[in-house]
């Protein structure tokens, strides 16, 4: 008797150092764009052109002592007029992975792909996580997030969220190897090392990422130092946040030694604040930002960018063309379940501007509804205007125009 209470007691403790949570998440995004003349697509397909996508979003944590499983699978159908014309994930509103060929394990599997819809499932986060007292590990599929950026992104390398993308919930995992750790005076240290294949799909050491970040205190400022290897270039960065007031202030530099030759220094400083004025809250914000892969030449010919500057756009690191931004926005909550937000992004060379509006309702504590709207202002050549693409597709553009969105999320 004395041997099944002893068994007993050893299964209780152990369904008690076990637990295990699951949650799902449900999209739905659909746009609207209306685009410009010139435009290569509306060219093929006529203006306005109408996409939407709907994801289920399954994810799944189970721990056991010091170890963590994270899951998290998502069920994606989209299609539309411009499925066929923006295949790069950086390209779209909501920023959805479409594809995991140029990481190291491929865990994405179609299962239906036409012309203009596809349905597919696929893993963004697949992880096991070690955590003692005061350090951890993690191996697998992950997010991983470097810097302060607000609208613009300086030292984070790994899948940024572009200016304009508008579901942030989750940012995208990356196969990677992490180790991280607390100090005995305070602060913070991590190493990171990120691992993929090659325009080839072929496993090369040239497209890996490896880092490592130290971040302490010093009263009300914060200081982050990096250094490491992204793809063949070296990179040394930084990152700087100070309470300046009910203000915070930050700034990130990040000074990249190119492997073809060449220093180039990308930096952002902002400030951003919350108040209650009018018996309302606010929240407002401000950004520059300059990019040391930008090239200012205009008008812009989108087949003569610099070598440099077109493979970070295409691999989704950056997300401007030139090289010195602007970026104000302000939050207004109407009511605790209604708020409007507003972002301007100015380009401070051609002075063409990109608007961002959204109004945001809380149908419920698990239900969210967001209307908003995309408008460019600029002429033929600009940033935000029309970009001719020269002998890409001669006397043809792209951008600009004007795109309405709807996004709904309900949780359990």
């Amino acid at each position: 008797m004395k041997q099944w209470i002893a068994v007993a007691a050893a299964l209780l403790h152990a369904s008690a150092a076990c637990a295990w949570e699951l949650d799902t998440r449900a999209k739905l995004f659909g746009t609207g764009k209306w685009l410009p003349e010139d435009d290569l697509q509306r060219a093929l397909d006529g203006s306005p052109a109408y996409d939407g996508s709907a994801d289920l979003r399954t994810m799944f944590r189970h721990s056991v002592g010091e170890w963590r499983l994270i899951v998290d699978h998502t069920l994606l159908y989209e299609g539309g007029d411009t499925y066929a014309f923006e295949n790069a994930p950086e390209d779209t509103l909501d920023q959805t992975p479409r594809s995991d060929a140029r990481r190291y394990v491929d865990l994405t599997w179609k299962l239906e792909d036409g012309d203009k819809q596809q349905l597919l499932h696929r893993f963004d986060r697949l992880a096991l996580e070690y955590r003692a007292e005061r350090w951890g590990a993690t191996v697998g599929r992950m997010a991983v997030s470097w810097g302060s950026g607000i609208v613009f992104q300086a030292i984070d390398l790994f899948a940024p969220f572009a200016p304009t993308a508008v579901d942030r919930d989750y940012k995208n995992g990356e196969d990677l190897i992490m180790v991280d750790g607390l100090l005995e005076g305070g602060g913070d240290w991590q190493l990171l090392g990120v691992l993929r294949r090659n325009d080839d799909e072929q496993r090369s050491g040239s497209v890996d990422s490896f880092g490592a970040k130290w971040h302490a205190s010093a009263g009300e400022t914060e200081f982050e130092l990096l250094a490491g290897r992204h793809y063949r270039d070296a990179i040394l960065g930084g990152s700087v946040r100070h309470a300046l007031g009910s203000a915070l202030v930050r700034g990130d530099w990040l000074i990249s030694d190119v492997h073809d030759g060449g220093v180039e220094v990308s930096g952002l400083v902002n400030i951003d604040y919350s108040f209650v004025a009018f018996e309302r809250n606010w929240y407002v914000f401000a950004e520059y930002f300059h990019s040391g892969f930008g090239s200012n030449q205009h008008p812009i010919d989108a087949s003569e960018l610099p070598q440099d500057l077109a493979v970070r756009l295409q691999r989704g690191e950056v997300f401007t063309v030139m090289q010195d931004y602007i970026a104000l926005g302000a939050q207004l909550e109407w009511h605790p379940l209604l708020s409007h937000t507003a972002t301007l992004i100015t380009n401070l060379h051609d002075q063409s501007s990109l608007l961002q509006t959204q109004l945001s309702y809380n149908a419920s504590d698990s239900q969210r509804i967001e209307l908003g709207v995309v408008v460019n202002f600029g002429d033929k050549g600009d940033e935000y205007g029309a970009i001719p693409l020269g002998a890409l597709a001669p006397g043809y553009t792209s951008g600009g125009g004007t795109q309405l969105y709807l996004r709904w999320t309900y949780y359990w």
